[in-house]
């Protein structure tokens, strides 16, 4: 290696700015006028080698740059410095992969795990009871939480009864949950359970009727043809699924405004204030309507503030940042949650990338707005205001809600609820 071209003048060039200074360059080779080193018949524009393969090379003034020599050594360091570098940018290059290989395997096994429902959608509907489809990029779902009276799970992929028997289960819960096509909030709306609406082929009744008459299919058409909105997907989870989501996240943490009955569960009271609520607790929360003043109202802010207080569980930088938290809940959430055979994995991977930046505090929950009440065919029952309701749906049609939220007094979640 020691015939190798110009490695001290490339050295003292570098570091003295001497370039071409060395008299001998290497034996066999020699100094162009220039200060150009270059041996016979070879480019003196050769690479230079590293310093370990010159063991002298010439220094300054024509002296043996040995291996105790300031150049030398500067050599050196420049050549570990070099390495170093190299191998952390090798263990970056692995590291990345390593983690893009993780994502898209947690997608693939999450997305993968989801239990579909077939056959969700109404057919043979008529053309003008079809609304128009949502505004390209916007997307919305309905959410639908099923009491079938049982402990048997109905949804998600342990599911041990089945998830719709005509007459067996009701829908207690019926929320709206739209996503703009900007990714980045969310604007959940509840449809009160006793409101009085028209179902297809059964005439006037309480909405949650639509889902015990008919399934999904019939309470999607009941829901478009009230709102004129196009429903993209249905998402389905009975109560057996909200208690396990529940324990899974370790509890939620939901203040109660002020002290009522508490007639579900071991009886009571709520009392004012916070409260830590396992999935027991939780459920007994969610179903309360009769000690509370605005009854059904009240009921839906309950499930929009449960449902926040578990998102933000969910979402917190707590379960996001801890693998083993985070497989547990991802596990629980896709062992509980049905949603409807239209939402390929592909399509459910895109709209978990397209929401990631999207938090509780994000969301906007309101009910759907209410007239009044009335008691028909001795049914206590919500009267929904046409009127107020029509801009909001239109809103949502237009992919507009950001304006309307800002613009409308609204019945919405605050911080606390009864």
């Amino acid at each position: 290696m020691l015939g190798k071209p110009g490695w001290g003048a490339i050295v003292a060039g570098d570091e003295d700015g001497r370039a071409g200074a060395a008299g001998g360059a290497e034996p066999g080779g020699a100094a162009e006028p220039g200060g150009t080193a270059e041996s016979s018949g070879t480019p003196g524009a050769a690479a230079a080698p590293e310093p370990e393969d010159v063991p002298e090379a010439a220094g300054p003034a024509g002296k043996a740059a040995g291996p105790e020599s300031p150049e030398y050594r500067r050599a050196r360091i420049r050549r570990r410095t070099r390495r170093v570098l190299y191998g952390a940018l090798i263990l970056l290059g692995v590291g990345a992969l390593l983690v893009a290989g993780t994502g898209y395997w947690a997608y693939e096994h999450y997305t993968g795990r989801v239990q579909r429902i077939p056959h969700a959608f109404p057919t043979d509907v008529p053309a003008a009871a079809v609304p128009p489809p949502s505004r390209s990029g916007s997307q919305t779902f309905l959410l639908v939480g099923v009491d079938s009276r049982s402990d048997l799970p109905t949804t998600g992929k342990d599911a041990k009864a089945p998830e719709w028997r005509p007459g067996a289960q009701r829908s207690d819960t019926m929320m709206l949950v739209h996503l703009p096509a900007d990714h980045k909030h969310a604007y959940v709306v509840s449809l009160p359970r006793d409101s009085w609406v028209g179902i297809p082929g059964h005439g006037m009744a309480k909405l949650n009727a639509a889902f015990s008459w008919g399934g999904p299919p019939l309470l999607i058409d009941t829901v478009q043809r009230l709102t004129r909105v196009s429903i993209d997907h249905l998402a389905v989870i009975d109560w057996s699924g909200f208690k396990k989501l529940t324990d899974a996240v370790g509890g939620v943490d939901i203040t109660v405004e002020r002290t009522v009955s508490r007639r579900n569960g071991p009886g009571g009271v709520w009392t004012a204030g916070p409260h830590h609520m396992d999935g027991d607790d939780a459920l007994d929360y969610v179903r309360e309507r009769y000690g509370l003043p605005n009854g059904d109202l009240d009921r839906t802010h309950r499930q929009q503030n449960f449902l926040r207080a578990v998102l933000s569980k969910v979402l917190s930088g707590g379960t996001v940042t801890n693998p083993l938290k985070l497989k547990r809940t991802l596990d629980q959430v896709t062992s509980v949650v049905s949603v409807d055979d239209r939402l390929s994995d592909g399509a459910l991977r895109d709209l978990v990338w397209d929401m990631r930046a999207v938090r509780s505090s994000d969301m906007v929950f309101m009910n759907a707005p209410v007239a009044g009440f009335d008691t028909i065919d001795k049914q206590s029952v919500v009267l929904l205001d046409d009127s107020g309701s029509a801009e909001l749906w239109e809103a949502v049609r237009n992919d507009t809600m950001a304006d309307f939220v800002a613009t409308h007094s609204l019945d919405r979640l605050g911080t606390h609820v009864s």
